[in-house]
């Protein structure tokens, strides 16, 4: 049995637990971004990386927001992946990602990544079995590199069952607003849910690993999936600062806010 299979995606909170939770978290985070940039006193730390996959309307960019809205804009980038552009496809499928990673205290956040080779281009057919096959070894040698060198990387999988996922599509047909996120390639791309879901289960066995392990996320509320996402960015942050030597900012200084 995968990970997805064992996935409980029951759990709810209600509006006041969300709110208590997202200040809380969000108040934490500051805390440790501003350590980590060298702002707290202390010297500039590895930097942030924060790698977002899933299925479609699974809720990566609500969990982005709740992540870094509170941050200074100077803190932090975030970067959306889709299909590689002509002049990309004429390099090794890592190229595009290098030059928007983020650098000792920085952070960066990728709305999808480099593990498009072995979802989305596995299952569409973009590149050969061959091609797949090997970027699982390129791509944890990549990450330990990263890891080792300069980068603190939290890797997050978000999802959501068929059901929920329709109601989301329908709910974003509807809304002037969001109707812009809808396509007719992601209704394409729901039958096809199950070879994803496959492809992601391999993802998952072959890419964890000590320096960068997968967190798979409950999406099916949003609210519970956007506050176990930065209280895993938050668990996974303070282990690498304990992996890196740095010392842990006190929680307590993080949550009193003096008049």
């Amino acid at each position: 049995m995968g990970l997805l299979d064992k996935l409980d995606l029951s759990p709810r909170l209600d509006r006041d637990e969300y709110d208590k939770r997202v200040l809380v978290a969000q108040r934490r985070f500051l805390q440790l971004r501003l350590a980590l940039g060298g702002q707290l006193g202390g010297p500039v730390g590895p930097g942030i990386l924060v790698v977002m996959e899933g299925p479609d309307a699974a809720g990566k960019g609500g969990a982005i927001k709740i992540m870094v809205s509170h941050l200074d804009p100077r803190h932090y980038r975030v970067v959306s992946y889709g299909a590689p552009s002509r002049l990309e496809k004429e390099h090794h499928f890592l190229w595009r990602f290098y030059t928007e990673l983020p650098g000792l205290g920085h952070m960066g956040v990728f709305d999808r990544s480099w593990y498009g080779r072995v979802l989305v281009e596995r299952i569409e057919g973009f590149c050969s079995r061959d091609e797949w096959k090997r970027a699982y070894k390129a791509i944890v040698d990549f990450e330990e590199s990263l890891c080792i060198e300069s980068l603190i990387l939290v890797k997050m999988y978000v999802h959501i069952s068929d059901d929920e996922q329709l109601r989301r599509f329908q709910s974003r047909g509807q809304d002037p607003l969001k109707a812009w996120k809808l396509t007719d390639e992601d209704w394409r791309n729901r039958e096809k849910n199950r070879d994803y879901e496959r492809a992601a289960e391999e993802m998952f066995e072959r890419t964890h690993h000590k320096l960068a392990p997968w967190d798979v996320i409950a999406g099916e509320q949003k609210r519970y999936a956007r506050v176990k996402c930065i209280e895993t960015l938050i668990k996974r942050v303070e282990e690498g600062m304990v992996r890196w030597g740095i010392d842990v900012p006190h929680i307590d200084d993080a949550l009193i806010i003096k008049p």
